[in-house]
């Protein structure tokens, strides 16, 4: 289990976590918030890990940490201490209820969020320890959380039994309800630089060892996200990239690639599908949103790798037309235009820029 010193390319944010611990006053609702892949939910459960432990004290920098081989660090690491609570919208799969079992993995249930967060907020920690929290909770993808599921957090949120934190983690803070984000103290957590991206990307020597076009392609495709740039083997963006740079070339030269659209889609859905087949009760449709999302990061990405190195104005505003057209498209997407009529028309409209 990393502690937070281990986490060195987050400093505004740890600062704020370790500030906190300092004063001895924490608070119990927190947002983590920020970009896909950017360490905060590692940072959510390294906090987690100090405020459970009542062995934390000044390591030999001066900073709070615990024993790392205390016995809650051990609980922690094998994912069995009764006062650590995850909650992922994966928790539908173990539910009592056999339609929340059934359902297709789109949003965290309200009754994910009852049996795993409001019911045992409101009971005694089962390991006391005199620590700084007797127990937390980490809400994954808080996004997901519906309206009505909100509110039943906000409830907890008001009225939290003494020694509880919640800790909710979104890449999507404007999702959560307004009187969410004023209960809670947000810490912002933000893209790494480039130095800390190479340093990190040489931390593994399978990352170190990729081709050198591809893992270059991935770091700038990666756009500061260490989550992101190792997804990628799975995920395949630099696949799809080569499959389309000869059609976006003719595009861009004004000439229509009559297999762009089409080419476009049939990657969406071939990720999608392979996603499906590999997750229980995964839902195709929400797959599908999320091969769409990736296919229009890596056609912003392009566009915003073009208008950097734009020549003239002309070439600038048209990378930033096609910016603009991504971005359309995107919307359209979300509010369930047929995805094959999008790609289309997207193809259609980059060839006329």
């Amino acid at each position: 289990m990393p502690t937070l010193s281990d986490i060195l390319v987050q400093p505004r944010a740890i600062g704020a976590l370790r500030a906190s611990l300092r004063a001895g006053r924490v608070h119990h609702a927190w947002v983590f918030h920020g970009p896909a892949g950017v360490g905060k939910m590692t940072a959510a459960r390294a906090f987690a890990a100090t405020l459970l432990d009542p062995t934390v004290a000044p390591d030999l920098t001066g900073e709070l940490a615990p024993d790392p081989g205390s016995e809650t660090q051990r609980l922690i690491d094998a994912n069995v201490h009764p006062d650590l609570h995850v909650v992922t919208k994966e928790l539908a799969l173990f539910s009592d209820d056999a339609q929340v079992r059934a359902r297709k993995l789109i949003t965290i249930p309200r009754q994910v969020v009852d049996e795993h967060l409001v019911r045992p907020a409101a009971l005694t920690a089962r390991v006391p320890t005199g620590a700084r929290a007797g127990k937390v909770f980490i809400v994954d993808e808080a996004e997901l959380l519906d309206e009505g599921t909100q509110n039943a957090v906000l409830k907890t949120l008001e009225e939290p039994a003494p020694g509880t934190v919640i800790i909710l983690v979104t890449s999507r803070e404007n999702r959560l309800l307004p009187t969410i984000r004023s209960r809670c103290q947000r810490v912002a957590f933000g893209p790494l630089d480039d130095a800390s991206m190479r340093a990190w990307i040489a931390l593994d020597p399978e990352r170190a060892a990729m081709g050198e076009e591809q893992r270059e392609w991935l770091a700038r495709f990666a756009d500061g996200s260490p989550g992101r740039f190792a997804l990628a083997p799975t995920t395949g963006p630099f696949g799809r990239w080569r499959s389309l740079a000869p059609m976006l070339a003719d595009a861009d030269a004004g000439s229509f690639p009559v297999d762009l659209g089409k080419t476009m889609s049939e990657l969406v859905d071939g990720y999608a599908q392979a996603w499906v087949d590999a997750h229980e009760n995964a839902s195709k449709d929400a797959a599908n949103k999320d091969g769409a999302r990736q296919m229009f990061a890596l056609l912003a990405h392009r566009a915003q790798e073009r208008l950097r190195a734009a020549p003239s104005d002309a070439h600038a505003e048209r990378a930033l037309a096609a910016i603009d057209t991504i971005g359309e498209a995107e919307r359209n997407v979300d509010a369930n235009v047929n995805m094959k009529f999008a790609f289309e028309d997207l193809a259609a409209r980059l060839a006329r820029l």
